[in-house]
């Protein structure tokens, strides 16, 4: 009886139940993504408009998953993805990301190091929307979702605010060009969208936020998004 309480409390315990759950997401978004390139590329339909649906359908998939698993997993509802008032936590989320971006460029224009080169036509912003888009929620969901969510059960929400900033930051101090400068501000940012989600206890704020920085950032005003080495 003692052993098989033991293997039971191990399953459900919080460190297999963030490892399980970031192994079911990064199987998933993998898994629909060269799924989705294989069906489109038989479709006439032009690489961007490709790219679009590939994301849409992958980033769908993520929350239907995450959805479905932890509801059957941890035997719970599924709260942080409730469609109450989900209208109000996207324009919040995106008016935030808005203006943290536009205050931002704001003060790059401000010490000279910002200016208009050229104004791309809108189809341009296709890939920026669905990069910000699928990254915003894939992130999301593994970060604030899974590592916050259940660390802050165990440790409180000080500590798993904490570890998820940092796991946050780590992960894009890796990507091409990074430097402690970006990591740090990485780290604000993961700070945010844990604030985010603890005053909202919604996943559908932070991942409001996440896209709408991102997609400022690359699809308005042409900068690199961290992992991207080019538009």
């Amino acid at each position: 009886m003692e052993s098989q309480n033991q293997r039971k409390g191990f399953v459900k315990g919080a460190f297999t139940r963030i490892i399980l759950g970031i192994f079911i997401i990064f199987l998933t978004f993998i898994l629909i993504q060269k799924f989705s390139v294989k069906i489109l590329e038989i479709t006439t339909l032009d690489k961007n408009y490709r790219n679009l649906i590939k994301g849409i359908v992958a980033s769908s998939s993520v929350l239907l998953v995450y959805y479905y698993f932890h509801q059957w997993y941890e035997k719970r509802k599924i709260t942080e993805l409730s469609t109450n008032n989900f209208g109000k936590n996207l324009f919040l989320g995106i008016a935030i990301g808005f203006v943290l971006l536009c205050l931002t460029v704001l003060v790059i224009a401000l010490f000279g190091v910002f200016m208009i080169l050229s104004v791309n036509s809108w189809s341009t912003m296709i890939i920026p929307f669905t990069v910000a888009l699928s990254v915003a929620i894939f992130e999301e969901i593994l970060m604030r979702g899974i590592i916050f969510r259940i660390s802050e059960e165990k440790l409180g929400s000080v500590i798993a605010l904490a570890i998820s900033s940092i796991v946050f930051a780590l992960l894009h101090i890796a990507n091409p060009n990074g430097t402690v400068l970006s990591g740090l501000c990485v780290l604000v940012a993961g700070f945010l969208f844990g604030l985010a989600y603890i005053y909202k206890r919604n996943l559908w704020l932070p991942i409001a936020i996440h896209f709408s920085w991102n997609f400022m950032q690359s699809g308005i005003f042409g900068a690199v998004t961290s992992g991207n080495e080019k538009n």
